[in-house]
């Protein structure tokens, strides 16, 4: 799915005083030159104080990183966690449509949704209040159907729950997570059938939904007051003696946009062209050239010999014919690793029949495995003079005798 940035963009992004504290606590947490590890909580802060993520918002946790811009682009797009377009201003309700919520009303719940917020997901309430999605599993298939609203899961909903508690939160109330039915977490309906002991003295919520009410951030835009700021990696992890905070690092000014019409591409200022000599492929089995004028592709056979890299006229080039003898060839297509395709190269280059092939020793085979346009490597990759010779005998081959099977199957 093409993701792109939304195209009314603010102009500048700042993270509020305790966010950016926090945000430049994160990146104490790696080894120095292993800042760009922190990218994606930052860009998540960013996204919980602003509720989506802006362009601004992702330049500016890149400069902080010492990231060229296309750096913290490439993982804000890749993700579908990140919101890449407005939300709803109270809250952006995405409802979990994976099998045990659909099962169980999911798609009651989206009809709510564009009955109430708006006809298609991602777009706004006419209040601009709102906004909603369909997602895949959020992990609580034992109370489906649900939906994660802010932070919090609301489960065990109904088409009329989730009206209720959408009209609730246009009137400004939080109403609390959880299930909705009356269920304390995730035990049978019914009750607890184990464990029965803790079913007497737990609090009045559970340990999901009591923090929650405790610290009061499930809808809300995250400031970084919520809770205090703790870093005991600072005394015990990688950066020991490290204290939070630090300016962050200057953006390349050769980095676009404002680089020399992109001609860096992304590459740091200094650094030469990209390269473009790769050659043949790293996994060794492509058959398509790199883009070093003097490189040639090389495929790798499963077995057997081929002739060494580019030699096209090494080996010694088989007999041929002008035609098949009575005018009758051989279906070629009987031995593994020739279809079509390569049946009418192999007619064009004179061979029409399995004794013809059967015949190819070392010198002949490297040649047509040379000459095989676009299918280099194939007749010592597939074995094809071992079929060949069962196959001029009348004998039926491992892929025959599939082949047979799957038909009578």
């Amino acid at each position: 799915m093409l993701r792109r940035l939304h195209p009314d963009q603010p102009d500048s992004f700042a993270f509020t005083p305790a966010n950016q504290k926090w945000a430049e606590a994160q990146i104490t947490k790696y080894p120095e030159g292993r800042q760009a590890s922190a990218i994606i909580p930052l860009l998540w802060r960013a996204q919980e104080q602003e509720g989506w993520l802006t362009r601004a918002a992702i330049e500016h946790v890149s400069e902080m990183l010492g990231l060229a811009y296309i750096r913290g682009l490439e993982v804000a797009t890749f993700y579908f966690m990140f919101q890449l377009a407005p939300v709803g201003s109270v809250a952006h309700i995405q409802i979990c449509g994976t099998t045990t919520c659909m099962i169980c009303g999911a798609e009651d719940l989206v009809s709510v949704c564009r009955e109430k917020i708006a006809d298609r997901p991602h777009e706004l309430s006419a209040d601009g209040k709102f906004s909603w999605e369909e997602v895949e599993c959020l992990g609580a298939c034992a109370n489906a159907p649900m939906a994660q609203i802010g932070k919090d899961y609301y489960e065990d909903l109904t088409a009329d729950g989730l009206r209720d508690l959408l009209d609730r939160l246009a009137a400004g109330e939080v109403p609390t997570p959880g299930p909705q039915n009356g269920r304390y977490a995730s035990e049978p309906l019914s009750g607890l059938t184990s464990l029965k002991e803790h079913d007497s003295g737990r609090t009045q919520y559970n340990a999901s939904v009591g923090l929650a009410k405790e610290i009061g951030d499930t809808v809300k835009r995250i400031d970084g007051t919520e809770v205090p700021l703790l870093t005991p990696w600072v005394t015990h992890g990688a950066n020991h003696g490290a204290a939070p905070g630090g300016k962050s690092v200057a953006r390349d000014e050769m980095m676009p946009p404002d680089g020399p019409d992109g001609k860096q591409g992304g590459r740091a200022a200094g650094e030469g062209d990209a390269p473009r000599d790769r050659g043949e492929a790293s996994d060794k089995r492509s058959e398509v050239a790199g883009e070093a004028p003097k490189t040639r592709a090389k495929g790798k056979p499963a077995q057997g010999s081929v002739a060494p890299e580019g030699a096209e006229d090494a080996g010694r080039k088989p007999s041929t014919l002008e035609a098949p003898r009575e005018g009758k060839a051989d279906d070629l297509k009987l031995i593994k690793g020739i279809g079509p395709k390569l049946e009418t190269m192999l007619h064009g280059m004179g061979f029409y029949h399995f004794d013809q092939i059967a015949k190819w020793g070392p010198e002949e085979v490297t040649w047509v495995d040379q000459n095989l346009e676009g299918f280099k490597g194939r007749v010592s990759r597939d074995d094809w003079v071992d079929q060949a010779v069962k196959l001029a005998a009348g004998e039926e081959t491992e892929f025959t005798a599939r082949a047979r099977r799957t038909k009578t199957d």
